[in-house]
């Protein structure tokens, strides 16, 4: 994967472009309610991009059931598609994960996943397509 420029946009640009919870997710560093986006495991190839910049994120095949109400995918694509984050805000201390190229909130990574990786890329359905 050939990486993209960083993007760079003012909030009202962000705004512009996103709906409100888009936003207040992706920008804000928000959460989306549990269990309101898809959830379920899909059949056949394609990624999960930034709904932000495109960025592809995540394959389809890494995708799993995780049971928490948030899609969950056990690795990136690339490694240097999502770039980390210490988050300690809620009296936790955890893991941010965020778009490489425009720097979105996604969702956080937890040690408990599946093999191969062992991880659960725990992300908002808002801040995410199909491509």
């Amino acid at each position: 994967m050939i990486m993209k420029s960083k993007i760079i946009k003012t909030e009202e640009e962000w705004r512009r472009q996103l709906t409100a919870e888009q936003y207040r997710v992706c920008r804000e560093r928000g959460t989306e309610t549990p269990y309101t986006g898809d959830c379920s495991v899909p059949s056949g190839n394609g990624t999960y991009a930034c709904v932000c910049c495109g960025n592809e994120l995540f394959k389809v095949g890494s995708k799993f059931e995780s049971g928490t109400g948030w899609p969950s995918f056990w690795e990136p694509v690339t490694e240097d598609a999502v770039e980390y984050e210490t988050d300690t805000g809620h009296g936790m201390v955890r893991t941010e994960v965020k778009c490489a190229v425009c720097g979105s909130h996604l969702g956080h990574v937890f040690e408990d996943g599946p093999p191969p990786t062992g991880k659960r890329y725990c992300i908002n359905s808002v801040a995410i397509h199909r491509s």
